[in-house]
Parts: C-alpha cells; structure tokens; sequence
C-alpha cells in the first residue's frame, strides 16, 4: 500500500521555540525546550539523545500532537502522513492474543492484514501467535510492539526508549530486529534514547540535548555504512568520535 502522505520527499519540520512545565508548589516555571529547530530528512533515521529530563520525551510527544501546549510549529508535510508511535512500554491489550493486537492495529478488511501472520514470523514470535501478552517476556512482547509498529506501514515512526529495561543480550537483539525491518522498508524515524551505543548503532543522525540549555547542543551525521554497524571496532571508533572527540557537534 502506497504511503498516504503524497509527497515522500517532504522533510519534517520541527519547530518548537518554547515549551515549559507550570510552576508546582513553590518550584519556579520549569523551560523544558527552548529554540528547538531542526528537519527530518525522509525515510531517515534521527535519533534524539541525552540525559534524563533534557525534553526528548516531551519533544517527541509534540511531533506527535499529544502535547500542544508549547509555541511553536510542526509540520508533517502535505496531506495525512501515517504516524505511528512506538512507547517505553509494549502497550498490548492483555484479553488479546499476539496476532489479535497486530490485527486490530489496522482497520477492518485493509489488505495489510494478509501480513500479518508473515510479520510474527519476521520478528520471531510464529510459536506465541495465539499467545496473551501475560503469557510471553517482555523481550517477546517488545518483538510484538516493533511488529504493530511496521505493520501499519507508516510514513513516520516514532520510537521512545522501546528497548528500555532489557537485558544486553536481548536489547542487541533487538536492535538487529528493528535495523532489518527499517533497511526492508525505510521510513522516517525519530528514535528517543538516553543509551548513546544504541544512538550510534542505529541512527543515521544523532541529535543531542541537554537540560541546561533546554535545546539541541549537537547534531551528528554517523557515518557507518549498514555493515560497519555490526562491527564492534567501527562501532566504538565511531562512538568515541561523536561524543568524545574535541569537535563532536560540528559535523
């Protein structure tokens, strides 16, 4: 099925010039973002990185409209964009099976339910398909989340921390899993972690944000080709050069 949005070369355009949180018992009005302005290019890959309460959450909710209480403007592109967001937590419907959940993300009779049952074998789950979420780890349930996400085809796919809480093992994992879905269909992806290896094993481009200036305080282009990014030498040479290195910040 063809995207929705009717002119895929469109970049997002994120624009947030102020976002605060109210003042609360005697604690002063908090600026979480401040003079944010960047642009998605499409079917790319931007990871938002950075401490805890640095506003990467906050400014994720914004892109995806659940937060309009901020100055400031976000524009998807032309037409309806298909947007889907991924969160910390696998939001399953625990009355519901693995394959129901992935079923009823898509309106009844679209012909993208035909693929389902080829996507819960994608991402490994073939043996929990009649599963209750209950019934299955979180490592599982994570998979499941990941394949609602891309079922759903969507022009912009919005990830907060889906891989928080795992074990090493089952993060990498997961990591691969979500790499191989994104190379076989690209999709424009802003992707929220404070774990900066998973930053650079994923992203085509890092943006940093940091609580003192409430804004974005670097933006880095990764340069490792798919393959360099399951070389572990590649992998922390390009770490070190993004985060370590004297001129991080201005690729």
């Amino acid at each position: 099925m063809a995207p929705v949005n009717s002119d895929p070369g469109t970049p997002v355009r994120v624009r947030v010039k102020r976002k605060t949180f109210p003042a609360i018992g005697g604690r002063d009005e908090n600026i979480v973002l401040r003079d944010v302005a960047f642009d998605v290019s499409p079917r790319s890959f931007v990871v938002l990185t950075g401490p805890s309460g640095c506003g990467k959450s906050t400014l994720l909710n914004i892109v995806a409209g659940l937060d309009k209480d901020y100055e400031g403007e976000i524009d998807l592109g032309p037409g309806s964009p298909r947007m889907t967001f991924i969160f910390q937590t696998p939001r399953l419907l625990p009355w519901r099976t693995i394959r129901e959940n992935l079923m009823l993300s898509l309106p009844d009779g679209d012909p993208r339910q035909s693929n389902v049952d080829g996507m819960i074998e994608r991402v490994g789950l073939t043996e929990a398909t009649h599963a209750y979420p209950e019934r299955t780890s979180l490592g599982m349930q994570r998979r499941a989340a990941l394949a609602r996400g891309f079922i759903q085809e969507p022009d912009i796919l919005l990830m907060d921390e889906p891989f928080v809480s795992l074990d090493d093992p089952t993060a990498h994992g997961l990591r691969e899993l979500l790499v191989d879905l994104w190379n076989s269909r690209p999709t424009t992806v802003m992707f929220v972690t404070h774990d900066r290896n998973e930053a650079v094993m994923l992203g085509t481009r890092i943006l940093r944000l940091a609580p003192g200036s409430a804004s974005i305080v670097a933006d880095e282009t990764v340069r490792l080709s798919p393959s360099d990014r399951t070389d572990r030498g590649k992998l922390q040479a390009e770490l070190a050069r993004i985060f370590e290195s004297p001129d991080a910040g201005h690729s």
